[in-house]
């Protein structure tokens, strides 16, 4: 059904510049393509609005288009083509270059040209942000990749400064390739304002403020020099990483990745996702902060990483086919609750602390942390209580 849609959004293209002059639209609207004018940049984002999650286009970080109900209003013009709008994010993203971003930059132009956002004449479509529930973007991407130790300030963050130096010397000088695992999708992804659950008895749970870059196009064996066309955006997400460690005994593996990263909660992402022609380079003008109760943690841009985000997706794609939909995590920066370079001690999420991550150009995700109840009794094959064997 969603190939039919976007194939019947193709063959409208074509003569929608011609309807649109003909029917005395402003010019701005006039061009066909992706060289299409914009009124003014948006992001887009999942919002649960009348009850139900619905897509929206995101306006000047304030105000929240509902874009089915605004593309059936853009309709009821006869200069306007029928164009099925997307299920929901992954099909939005996967259509984008297919004629939905044509259709948003419409909606967009057109809310402009009639004076329809500001003042008394905006429609019933156009929520404000603070009157509707913001969900994690994409619901849920089929896979997430996280880079690990991927800031020259995150390496060695526990060691003393003479350690901390000839660490980062000797990665500059052998970078090798990007290290990433995987990280769960539903049940981990949560959006803006969403809790993040302390899991019972662990109590080293830290956090790593990431920009996750969102794939727009199927990947595989991408060059790092062609990463950009298969970007569809950018979105802010959290890296939430259970430090307690795996307990002695059975399997001597001693590094479990999955204890670490894989907790229900532990993917905020969001608020929204900035289209990339709307961002710009991120190798150019990232900047990436994170405080936990007001007090600021956590500060990188991107100079200080180790594989660019292009290189990121060059090894993924060497590895798993990318779709659509799927998200790439930078990597996070020195200043986690586990090192002790920035503050000398290190600190762990307690419940009450509220996460504010921000990335410069897409927005602020805020996370509240609660701690999680005692559950009830297992077999024993059951992660245990940090203090059982640490002693603390």
């Amino acid at each position: 059904m969603r190939f039919n849609a976007a194939f019947h959004a193709l063959t409208m293209l074509a003569g929608t510049a011609a309807l649109l002059a003909s029917a005395g639209t402003p010019a701005v609207t006039a061009q066909a393509g992706s060289g299409m004018d914009i009124a003014e940049p948006f992001k887009v984002g999942t919002f649960e609005i009348a009850g139900e999650p619905r897509l929206g286009l995101v306006l000047r970080d304030a105000l929240i288009v509902d874009i089915g109900a605004a593309n059936r209003a853009l309709e009821r013009n006869p200069a306007y083509p029928r164009v099925p709008m997307p299920d929901d994010m992954l099909d939005l993203i996967g259509r984008y270059e297919y004629g939905v971003k044509l259709r948003l930059y419409e909606i967009v132009n057109d809310l402009a040209a009639r004076d329809m956002i500001d003042g008394s004449a905006r429609p019933d479509f156009v929520h404000d942000l603070d009157g509707v529930r913001t969900l994690p973007p994409i619901m849920y991407p089929g896979k997430i990749l996280n880079a690990a130790v991927n800031f020259y300030s995150h390496v060695n963050e526990t060691g003393t400064p003479e350690e901390r130096t000839e660490a980062r010397r000797q990665r500059r000088e052998n970078r090798g390739v990007p290290y990433l695992f995987l990280k769960p999708s539903r049940g981990a992804v949560i959006g803006d304002d969403d809790q993040v659950v302390i899991p019972f008895g662990r109590d080293r749970t830290d956090w790593e403020v990431e920009l996750g870059t969102v794939v727009g196009r199927t990947a595989k064996y991408v060059s790092a020099t062609d990463a950009q066309d298969y970007i569809f955006g950018y979105t802010v997400t959290i890296d939430i990483s259970d430090r307690g460690g795996r307990p002695p005994g059975g399997n001597p593996q001693r590094s479990d990745w999955f204890v670490g990263k894989g907790h229900d909660t532990f993917a905020p992402m969001g608020p929204w996702i900035v289209p990339k022609e709307f961002y710009g380079d991120p190798m150019e003008n990232l900047r990436q902060t994170l405080s936990v109760g007001g007090e600021q943690m956590q500060e990188a841009r991107a100079g200080d990483m180790i594989h660019t985000l292009y290189e990121l997706l060059e090894y993924g794609s060497s590895i798993v086919t990318l779709f659509p939909g799927d998200v790439v995590n930078n990597g996070t920066s020195g200043g986690v609750g586990m090192g002790t370079a920035v503050r000398g001690e290190q600190r762990f999420l307690q419940p009450g602390d509220v996460i504010e991550a921000t990335i410069d150009g897409i927005g602020t995700l805020t996370i509240p942390v609660v701690g999680e109840d005692e559950p009830p009794g297992g077999t024993g094959a059951r992660l245990p209580p940090v203090r059982s064997y640490r002693g603390n």
